[in-house]
C-alpha cells in the first residue's frame, strides 16, 4: 500500500517539482497540493493523507498554525515541514508545533523522500545542516532539572533515550543495546508515552534538556 502524501507551499513550481518527486518514487502517493495553511488542513481532513509535506511560510494560515491544525484532526497525519530560510525561530517553532521532520527546500532529493518514508514510520528526519545547531541551543539554554516523568522511564528506557538523543537511528540504538530493532520501537512508544512527548526529535531536545545527555558527550 503506497504512502499518502499531501504537499503544501504557496509558490506552484515547488508545489509541482515536490509531486513529481515523490511520485516518481514507487510507494509514494501524492494525494492532493495545498498553496495555504487553511487548504492543507482541510485537504488533509478530506483525504486523510499519511504524511502532509509543508511549507513554513505561507499566506492565510502559515504552516507552524497549519501544523497545529493537522495535528488536531481526528486521523493526523505526519507532519514535514520545509522552509527556504534556516532560521532558528522556524525550526523550532515548527518541531515544538509537532512536525516529526524538519528540511531545508534546498536539502538533497534523496533527504526528502526519506523524510516521507520515516515520518510514516513514527520516526523524524531533521536536516543535518540543522541538527547540531538544534540539539546545542536546546541544551545549551534553560537547563532543567529531572521531572517526575522522566524518573518513570525504566533502565533500558533510558538507555533507549540516551542512544536516540546521540542521533541513533533504530536499527543502530537495536545493534548497540543488542534487542530487535521491533523492541526499540516499542521502547520509543513507551518513552513518548510517559514523557507527554509527540516525536523522537522532541524526545531528543527533551534529553539533552534534562540532562540525560549532555552536548559534549551525547552517548
Amino acid at each position: 500500500m503506497s504512502i499518502r502524501v499531501i504537499v503544501a507551499d504557496d509558490q506552484v513550481s515547488t508545489r509541482e517539482g515536490l509531486r513529481m518527486l515523490l511520485s516518481s518514487e514507487p510507494g509514494l502517493e501524492v494525494v492532493a497540493m495545498a498553496s495555504d495553511g487553511f487548504e492543507v488542513v482541510e485537504m488533509a481532513r478530506r483525504h486523510r493523507p499519511d504524511v502532509v509535506l509543508t511549507d513554513i511560510c505561507m499566506p492565510r494560515m502559515d504552516g507552524l498554525a497549519a501544523i497545529r491544525g493537522l495535528l488536531a484532526l481526528d486521523s493526523a497525519p505526519a507532519v514535514v515541514a520545509l522552509t527556504t530560510f534556516d532560521l532558528d525561530d522556524y525550526l523550532f517553532g515548527a518541531l515544538q508545533a509537532g512536525a516529526v521532520g524538519f528540511l531545508l527546500k534546498e536539502s538533497d532529493p534523496g533527504l526528502i523522500l526519506d523524510a516521507v518514508r520515516v515520518a510514516h514510520e513514527g520516526q523524524g528526519l531533521v536536516d543535518p545542516q540543522v541538527t547540531p545547531r538544534l540539539l546545542h541551543r536546546f541544551a545549551a539554554t534553560s537547563p532543567r532539572p529531572v521531572t517526575e516523568e522522566l524518573a518513570t522511564l525504566t533502565p533500558r528506557e533510558t538507555d533507549v533515550l540516551r542512544h536516540l538523543a546521540g542521533g541513533d537511528s533504530n536499527a543502530e540504538i537495536a545493534r548497540r543495546l543488542v534487542i530487535s530493532p521491533g523492541t526499540v520501537k516499542i521502547h520509543i512508544e513507551r518513552i513518548l508515552a510517559k514523557l507527554g512527548l509527540r516525536t523522537r526529535v522532541q524526545a531528543a531536545v527533551y534529553a539533552h534538556r534534562h540532562g540525560v545527555v549532555t552536548w559534549e558527550d551525547p552517548r
